[in-house]
């Protein structure tokens, strides 16, 4: 048997029936030169004992207590001794041919640091969750082609990021630029990642043949007081962490924008006070965040010009609206 090329790294917190069906579907994969880890944030479902009884071939990571999505990918991640490691959420379910077209992507483009699928709903296939990550001129994360046919976005492209839901690494890109920053916790950690990527100058490949469907928000909910939290703390902290001194203080116009038209959506929806926390705690993170930049500015190899042409100017109202249902 050949060696393995891939570790697939699967993320489960209380999602045992989650992961039967994501487990199930790596085991109809084509590509067969891959090895499983599942690294377990504390489940009290039965997940662990489940996965150990079914598939004693996976290797499992059982953490006593909820460690957050980055520091237990972190955790699983230092195991890896695979050319590739791959980031699978329990809620997303691959396509047969999903880890044959990730690896050949990234063999045939060397340039390539990490690739992104192509996530389509679960329970509406002929919808795309998200083809690759893309970052606004305000700094925020964007679903690219979320809502959008899944016939759409069918063509090879470089991209900003990718969605860790899904999402194929060099091994070697991530000991260069390190791992998920687990101050995070969970949320933008795979924004920040693609960033310091793009900073060291290892680029995404979107990957349209690399089906995924997920079952978005499948464990902390669709704006929800977690979700809330996490993804408007952690963004500061990219934007602030992330962006070169000349175009941080380009686009500081339409990042404070982005955050007035956020408060006023949460006001709105009732979860004003999670934003509001979110804000606070990112303000009280502000030093450090300061001293992660000088060292992320200080290693970067690319020009301005070059991240300023991976932004997106995307206008808050489309985004908005997709919010509300129809």
């Amino acid at each position: 048997m050949s060696e393995n090329l891939l570790t697939i790294i699967i993320l489960n917190w209380n999602g045992k029936e989650l992961l039967s069906r994501c487990l199930k579907a790596l085991g109809e994969q084509v590509f067969r030169r891959f090895s499983v880890i599942v690294a377990d944030n504390g489940s009290e479902d039965g997940s662990v004992e489940w996965v150990r009884q079914e598939y004693p071939e996976v290797e499992v990571i059982a953490l006593s207590q909820n460690f957050g999505f980055s520091a237990a990918n972190n955790i699983a991640l230092k195991k890896v001794c695979t050319p590739y490691a791959a980031l699978l959420n329990n809620d997303a379910f691959v396509h047969p041919l999903w880890a044959e077209k990730m690896i050949a992507a990234l063999e045939a483009n060397p340039e390539a640091g990490f690739a992104a699928s192509k996530l389509l709903f679960a329970d509406q296939p002929e919808v795309i969750d998200r083809a690759g990550d893309g970052y606004t001129i305000a700094g925020a994360g964007l679903l690219r082609g979320r809502g959008k046919s899944a016939n759409d976005y069918d063509k090879p492209e470089w991209v900003f990021g990718a969605c860790a839901a899904a999402a194929v690494y060099r091994t070697l890109m991530l000991q260069h630029i390190g791992l998920f920053d687990e101050d995070f916790f969970l949320l933008y950690e795979d924004v920040d990642l693609s960033f310091r990527a793009q900073l060291r100058g290892y680029k995404c490949l979107y990957v349209p043949e690399a089906v995924v469907f997920h079952k978005s928000s499948g464990s902390i909910g669709h704006d929800s007081p977690i979700s809330v939290y996490y993804s408007h703390r952690n963004l500061e902290w990219v934007y602030l962490q992330n962006m070169p001194l000349v175009l941080l203080l380009k686009t500081l116009p339409y990042h404070i924008l982005y955050d007035i038209s956020a408060f006023l959506y949460f006001a709105f929806t009732g979860r004003i006070r999670d934003y509001l926390k979110a804000k606070t705690d990112a303000f009280r993170g502000v030093e450090k965040a300061l001293s992660k930049r000088r060292i992320i500015q200080r290693q970067r190899c690319v020009n301005d010009c070059y991240i300023r042409q991976l932004l997106t100017q995307e206008l808050f109202l489309p985004r908005l609206l997709r919010r509300f249902p129809k």
